[in-house]
């Protein structure tokens, strides 16, 4: 039986985001500052220098672009992946669904 990928169960496409933001580990409540990958109107691929458990919870804090606010949101790790000694790479998924908050995020250029 072929082996299903991350990107194979994805419900919703997932865009570029390059900006850094802060999240609360609620097991350990300790803050981290780290970079996005990509982001979705459920999911956040980011970056971290550190490893995180699948299922630990976060409050994460994301910079609106041209804003100067942040936008709040809930999430669990998904999925965690090594990509060198002090580079992990992670999946949070969303605790909702908020499509309204998301597309500041969200925007395709026509």
């Amino acid at each position: 039986m072929k082996d299903r990928t991350t990107e194979d169960r994805r419900m919703f496409e997932r865009v570029p985001l390059e900006i850094s933001l802060r999240f609360l580990d609620c097991y350990s409540n300790k803050w981290s500052l780290v970079k996005s990958r990509d982001i979705s109107v459920r999911g956040i691929g980011l970056v971290a220098t550190n490893d995180l458990s699948i299922g630990t919870p976060l409050e994460m804090w994301l910079p609106i672009p041209n804003r100067g606010e942040s936008y709040y949101s809930k999430g669990k790790v998904a999925w965690s992946r090594e990509v060198t000694p002090e580079k992990y790479n992670l999946g949070i998924c969303l605790d909702r669904l908020d499509l309204e908050g998301m597309s500041h995020f969200i925007k395709k250029d026509k």
